[in-house]
């Protein structure tokens, strides 16, 4: 189906529709949309490095970064720029094309802002595209990293509006909102997804998706995470969601977001190659390259690149 004959804002009737259709026949709609708008055998690779971990004031119930759960992480301050520099060049030797950098901040002071630019600007100079999470931004902070150079910024919206007061306390949905609305009013691109397998319904998948893709203009990257649970966090005992679940949601994030990178993120380390292989084929077209996140292992990058291999796909260098 083309997406010329799709609607340009999504309900979310029509989305739990898609959820319910067989399973063939969403993989079937997902892959065609996949390759009207992609190479659907190019896999872009990001890199994702903790700048600043741990003692967040935050109440997220999947994170262990926040100062409230008991999870054995350490506090670290934000780390020297030769590190970042450092790490970045080493993501580009091993193949990545985006460095992330995330801070447990609940939001930057100026003078967070000041470093990161600099970091920004430094990495930049190596070629590789940018991006930072760093939480909530003020409007001068947005233009400040723009200025810097950065190229996208990411604020998940987690999952839906109605399921979100069972995650988090300490941000309303509307602040989330309003930093992505000042990240494209500075005018960066925004890289903005959610997490499943939190105890969510489908319906809360759906919430998520549609609030997405009725984001005008919608993500230009969607990173869709499973649950890590974390020892010490709320969601540590959380029942695993169905695999086949996580592929739907993936298929769906595609057909919604025809043209979005639709990042196959946190929860990777745990999938079988099988797993991987469906979730690819359903539109995933981004991952995570590397052996660590933010603060959770991640897939090995040599096993990565054995998988890559036995699937025939490549690195997208766009």
């Amino acid at each position: 189906m083309s997406t010329a004959t799709q609607p340009r804002t999504w309900t979310r009737e029509q989305v739990v529709e898609l959820f319910e259709l067989p399973f063939n026949d969403l993989l079937f709609r997902a892959i065609n949309v996949h390759r009207e708008h992609h190479d659907p055998n190019a896999v872009q690779l990001s890199t994702l490095l903790s700048i600043k971990t741990g003692a967040c004031p935050e109440d997220c119930a999947y994170c262990p970064q926040s100062a409230r759960y008991k999870t054995g992480l350490k506090k670290e301050k934000l780390m020297p720029l030769e590190q970042i520099v450092d790490a970045a060049k080493r993501a580009k030797e091993n193949g990545a094309s985006r460095f992330c950098m995330g801070a447990a901040w609940r939001s930057p002071k100026d003078s967070d802002i000041e470093e990161v630019s600099a970091a920004v600007r430094a990495v930049k100079e190596l070629g590789l595209e940018t991006c930072a999470t760093l939480g909530m931004l003020k409007e001068e902070h947005a233009d400040a990293l723009k200025d810097s150079g950065l190229d996208y910024y990411n604020h998940n919206l987690d999952t839906s509006p109605e399921f979100y007061g069972d995650i988090i306390s300490t941000r309303t949905y509307q602040d989330r909102l309003d930093t992505l609305e000042r990240v494209r009013g500075a005018g960066m691109k925004v890289c903005c997804g959610g997490i499943v397998g939190m105890g969510e319904d489908l319906n809360d998948r759906a919430g998520l998706l549609v609030t997405l893709a009725n984001l005008d203009p919608q993500p230009e990257s969607v990173p869709i995470n499973n649950l890590v649970k974390v020892a010490g966090t709320p969601l540590e005992s959380t029942e695993d969601l169905d695999p086949f679940d996580f592929v739907r949601t993936i298929a769906v994030a595609r057909v919604l977001m025809p043209k979005s990178y639709v990042r196959l993120s946190a929860g990777r380390e745990v999938m079988s190659d099988e797993l991987q292989a469906l979730c690819f084929l359903a539109g995933a077209n981004s991952i995570f390259y590397g052996d660590k996140l933010l603060t959770t292992g991640n897939a090995a990058a040599d096993a990565d690149r054995e998988l890559f291999d036995r699937l025939g796909l490549t690195p997208d260098q766009k």
